[in-house]
């Protein structure tokens, strides 16, 4: 899953949010040095990428782009359900989604010296074009594509995956709703069991 899926499955601890959305940086033991709730907030990430990868709904999905994009397909996908979860936010939370954005904007302001200095490089330009909310449009994931080909050297292809958004968008808005809801299950109970390993 992208940012903003990781974020909302978070739950409501700021820190376990924080530590969900660095965890890509986080490589092997070295999440122990964090303090207790960013260690969670990584491990959870950990947990929702595997079951994202082996769920035959994602695979469905991924498989639809794979001809053309090879191992790039996933990041698409990732890409394409957070546009989803934000154009049906409504149906997720009772926070309208720019109140939500700004929160988690506000949390890594007031966070800002105890993130990767990747992500603090990151920051400025994610909160300046605002990219968790642009996902909600077709305009923002193109955006987003874009930015991510571009860091690929253009080697994926990717900015033209909004082709396929627009040729298949109800096929993978439907995968993704059967989709996002086992893994809200499945993220809630995961996160419950790793907060009481921590007791």
């Amino acid at each position: 899953m992208n940012y903003l899926a990781h974020i909302y499955l978070s739950g409501e601890n700021d820190l376990v949010t924080i530590g969900n959305f660095i965890a890509d940086g986080i490589k092997g033991k070295s999440y122990k040095k964090h303090q207790k709730d960013i260690q969670i907030g990584i491990l959870l990430h950990r947990q929702i990428d595997t079951f994202t990868d082996a769920h035959k709904t994602v695979r469905q999905s991924t498989k639809r782009l794979h001809e053309k994009y090879g191992h790039y397909s996933g990041v698409i996908v990732d890409i394409l359900y957070d546009h989803f979860l934000a154009k049906n936010w409504s149906i997720y939370s009772h926070v309208p989604l720019d109140e939500y954005v700004n929160h988690f904007y506000n949390s890594l302001e007031e966070h800002f010296e105890i993130l990767p200095l990747r992500i603090q490089k990151m920051i400025p330009y994610m909160m300046t074009d605002n990219w968790l909310l642009s996902y909600a449009s077709i305009d923002g994931i193109s955006r987003v594509l874009e930015g991510v080909n571009r860091r690929t050297k253009n080697r994926s292809g990717m900015h033209e995956a909004v082709n396929e958004l627009e040729e298949f968008y109800k096929e993978f808005e439907n995968e993704f709703t059967l989709f996002f809801n086992e893994l809200i299950t499945f993220s809630n109970t995961k996160l419950t069991e790793i907060q009481q390993s921590y007791l």
